[in-house]
C-alpha cells in the first residue's frame, strides 16, 4: 500500500520481439493486426469500427512497427460471417501521428440488425468481428443481453473471463474503467507473484501509453472480447494514474497535465469511440448516452476528469470534506447533464455506467462512520443531488452499474443513509474485477461483515469475474459470474448468485445461489472475508 498523495505533498498472442524502431518508410513488415478488431457506441443507424496496425506491437516507441507514413485501410461490413453479401465498403487512413489507429463511424445501417466487419491493409486481413446497431430509437425491444466489467491488471492473470464473457455472446458489453494499468513491471504485486510482467516502464509519455495499450490488445482473450459484440467504454483512474483527480496528481509531479493529455489520446486511439471523443488539448468528452430503443438508456459517466480531489488525504477516513455540499464528483457541467437527461427520459430502464462505488459503505461498527474518500461516499453531495434528482424526475428504473473495487457487491440505494428502514430508490449492481487482486477466494456466506450495520448490502463476492444481465420490459436479471482461479489460464465460469430488478420496484430480490463452490475453487475463511483499505491502487 502505497502512501497517499497528501502525505506526499505534505512532506497472450505470440508476439514480434519488443524493442524494435519504427521504419521509416517501406511495406509492412508483418501482419499489421495483432492488436484485433472492435466496434463500440451503437446508435440506431450504426458504429464506430476500431483497429490500429501494429505489426511489431511491443515496439518500445509506441509506434507498432509502423512505418511513418500514411497507410491507406480497407473496411467490410456484411450481414454473414463469410462476407458473401457484403453492404458497404470504404477505405480510410491509418496516420502515424494516431498511432496508424482507424476509427470508422458509420451511419445510415438499418436499426436492431447484427453485422460483420473485418479491415484489410495491404495484402493483410484482419480477423472478422461482429456488431450491431441499436433498435430504432422509439421501438420497445423485447431483451437486450448486456454484460459489464472492469479493472484487468494484465500483471495479476489471465483474461479469461474476457474469453467467457465473450462465449455467452452477449449484445453490449460495458467496460467501466481500468482497462489497464500503468505501472512498471512487479512494482503492483500479489501474494505469490505476478503470473505476467508489463512491457515498459510506468507509463508516463505517449510512447508508453500506446505501448501498454499495445500489450493489453495482444491478448487473445480481450481480443475475443472484443470481437464478440461493441463495447461502450469509459476510464477510471488507472489508464491514466492511480487515484487522479481532474488536474491532481496522486504523488507531487508537475509534468502531470502532461502526462494526463499523453493518457487520454492513447486512450482515444486504442478504443472504438466516436469523434466527438477526439482529445482537445488537456480535454476529452467521455460522458454520453446510449439508448437501446425505449427498452434502456445508458448514461456513461466520468467521475475523474472533473471531480474535487478527495478529501483528507484518501482512503477510508471520517472526513468533514465529505459532506460538503459544493464538492462533485462529476462537476458541475455533467451534473447537469445526468439530471436533464432524468427529466427527459421516456425508457424503461435508466443505467448509469459509472466508475465508483454509489452506495454507502461505513467500515466502522460505531457511530463514527468511516468512509471510501474516493468513492461516492466522499462526495455525499453529488450523490444526494443526484439520487434525488432520478427520484423528482420519477425515472420508472433507475440503476447504478459499477466497477474499480475488485470485488462483486450488490446493494439498495437509499435517500436516507441514517435510517436503514427508509424506503428502498434504486439499485447498484458491482462488478469484480478480470483479474485485479489475483486470484480471490469465495466468501461462503454470500455477505460481506459490513452489511451487519450496513444492512442495504446485499451481496458479496471477492473472486474475479463479471457482471451478466439480461433486461427486460419487466425484470433486469444480473448473473454474478466469478472463475475460481485466474493465475493460472483456462478457469470455467459459473454463477455465483443471481438477482432480480424487477420493473417499478427498486431493490433486490435474490432468486438463485451457488453456495457450494465447484472443484479446485477456494473458499475464503473469516480473515478472507474482507475489503482492501482504498488508499492506492483501487
Amino acid at each position: 500500500m502505497s502512501i497517499s498523495r497528501r502525505t506526499l505533498l505534505a512532506s497472450a498472442a505470440v508476439i514480434p520481439l519488443t524493442g524494435a524502431t519504427t521504419p521509416a518508410r517501406g511495406p509492412l513488415s508483418g501482419d499489421p493486426f495483432t492488436l484485433g478488431v472492435a466496434s463500440g457506441d451503437p446508435s440506431p443507424d450504426g458504429f464506430v469500427l476500431w483497429t490500429r496496425l501494429a505489426p511489431v506491437p511491443l515496439a518500445a516507441d509506441g509506434l507498432g512497427g509502423m512505418p511513418s507514413r500514411n497507410v491507406p485501410v480497407t473496411w467490410e461490413i456484411a450481414d454473414d460471417e463469410r462476407f458473401r453479401r457484403v453492404i458497404r465498403r470504404g477505405i480510410t487512413t491509418a496516420r502515424p501521428s494516431r498511432a496508424h489507429a482507424v476509427h470508422v463511424e458509420l451511419d445510415g445501417l438499418a436499426p436492431g440488425r447484427e453485422f460483420f466487419y473485418r479491415f484489410r491493409a495491404e495484402h493483410w486481413t484482419s480477423p472478422v468481428g461482429r456488431t450491431r446497431t441499436a433498435p430504432a430509437r422509439w421501438s420497445t425491444p423485447g431483451a437486450l443481453a448486456m454484460s459489464f466489467v472492469s479493472c484487468s491488471q494484465y500483471e495479476h492473470g489471465y483474461f479469461t473471463a474476457y474469453r467467457r464473457l465473450a462465449e455467452d455472446e452477449p449484445e453490449l458489453i460495458l467496460h467501466l474503467g481500468d482497462y489497464q494499468y500503468e505501472y512498471a513491471p512487479d512494482t503492483y504485486t500479489i501474494p505469490g507473484g505476478n503470473p505476467r510482467d508489463h512491457e515498459g516502464p510506468e507509463t508516463v509519455t505517449l510512447a508508453n501509453y500506446r505501448q501498454r495499450h499495445a500489450q493489453y490488445k495482444t491478448d487473445p482473450d480481450l481480443q475475443a472480447a472484443h470481437a464478440v459484440a461493441p463495447w461502450a467504454v469509459v476510464w477510471d483512474d488507472h489508464e491514466t494514474e492511480n487515484n487522479w483527480a481532474d488536474e491532481v496528481p496522486e504523488q507531487p509531479d508537475p509534468n502531470f497535465v502532461t502526462r494526463r493529455a499523453a493518457a487520454f489520446q492513447a486512450y482515444w486511439e486504442n478504443m472504438p469511440l466516436r469523434r466527438s471523443s477526439i482529445p482537445n488539448g488537456l480535454d476529452m468528452q467521455l460522458y454520453r448516452r446510449l439508448h437501446w430503443g425505449r427498452l434502456a438508456t445508458f448514461h456513461m459517466l466520468d467521475t475523474r476528469q472533473y471531480r474535487d480531489d478527495q478529501g483528507c488525504g484518501d482512503g477510508y477516513k471520517d472526513c468533514p470534506a465529505a459532506y460538503d455540499p459544493a464538492r462533485s464528483i462529476t462537476g458541475a457541467e455533467q451534473e447537469s447533464w445526468l439530471l436533464d437527461g432524468f427529466r427527459r427520459s421516456t425508457a424503461r430502464w435508466d443505467v448509469l455506467g459509472q466508475q465508483v462505488f454509489f452506495g454507502q459503505r461505513d467500515n466502522n461498527a460505531g457511530p463514527q462512520k468511516v468512509l471510501s474518500m474516493d468513492s461516492w461516499d466522499g462526495y455525499q453531495g453529488s450523490r444526494d443531488r443526484i439520487t434525488r434528482g432520478w427520484v423528482d424526475a420519477r425515472v420508472r428504473n433507475p440503476v447504478v452499474l459499477t466497477g474499480d473495487v475488485h470485488a462483486h457487491w450488490a446493494d439498495d440505494l437509499k435517500l436516507d443513509w441514517t435510517d436503514p428502514t427508509s424506503r428502498t430508490v434504486g439499485t447498484e449492481l458491482v462488478c469484480s474485477s478480470i483479474t485485479s487482486g489475483g486470484d480471490g477466494a469465495d466468501v461462503a456466506s454470500g455477505n460481506h461483515s459490513w452489511a451487519a450495520w450496513n444492512p442495504h448490502l446485499r451481496f458479496y463476492n471477492n473472486q474475479r469475474g463479471y457482471v451478466r444481465t439480461r433486461i427486460t420490459g419487466g425484470a433486469l436479471t444480473a448473473d454474478f459470474v466469478v472463475l475460481p482461479y485466474v493465475t493460472e489460464p483456462g478457469a470455467a465460469a459459473h454463477t455465483r448468485a443471481t438477482f432480480v430488478i424487477e420493473d417499478r420496484v427498486p431493490g433486490l430480490q435474490r432468486i438463485a445461489d451457488a453456495p457450494t463452490p465447484s472443484a479446485g475453487l477456494r473458499t475464503a475463511g473469516p480473515a478472507e472475508d474482507t475489503v482492501r483499505q482504498e488508499t492506492s491502487r483501487p
